[in-house]
């Protein structure tokens, strides 16, 4: 990360310096470190880049912060109270919203069965059956977590080193089942 005035400089973007002598796009790219330093540019690590779904960003000491895990009740000075959603809450919707989405497409043969008695098929209803215990499964996992970290690692693999070998863990989330006809 280039660094002119306090201010951070893309690579790519043309800038313009405190005394008003503008430089084009891919300057910084194909300067000197010299040339750099000669009009007041600093060089600087890049940031760590961090999972926005769960995290904010990093605070001065370098930890990161995570988003707000449960539901909260605000109520601002001046206004109503209301519910500032948490990263559970949002889990959970996205859970049913997949199952209602991984459902829908067979919805038909339930009408079709309560309209007219024709039977669902064998394999439908297990497919069905297995969408809404994988829903029911998740949604217990995700209501069990207590921290952000541990809501991430739901969905993520991870490898330990044991001895010489390595063994690789499955995400923890029930995968969807799959339609079988």
């Amino acid at each position: 990360m280039f660094i002119l005035n306090g201010k951070s400089l893309s690579p790519d973007s043309p800038f313009t310096t405190p005394n008003g002598t503008q430089y084009p796009a891919r300057w910084l790219r194909l300067s000197t470190p010299e040339q750099k330093a000669a009009i007041g540019i600093t060089e600087a690590p890049d940031e760590i880049p961090h999972d926005q779904r769960y995290f904010w960003g990093y605070d001065a000491d370098g930890n990161l912060i995570p988003k707000q895990l449960e539901d909260e009740t605000v109520t601002p000075e001046d206004g109503e109270p209301y519910t500032q959603t948490g990263l559970k809450t949002q889990h959970i919707r996205q859970t049913k919203e997949t199952a209602n989405t991984l459902l829908q497409p067979t919805d038909w043969y339930i009408t079709r069965n309560f309209e007219r008695n024709i039977e669902v098929p064998v394999g439908i209803v297990s497919y069905r059956a297995g969408v809404i215990a994988v829903s029911g499964e998740r949604e217990a996992l995700i209501g069990l977590t207590t921290s952000v970290t541990e809501l991430k690692g739901l969905y993520e693999s991870s490898s330990v080193g044991i001895g010489t070998s390595v063994v690789n863990h499955p995400p923890a989330m029930p995968e969807w089942p799959s339609i079988n006809n």
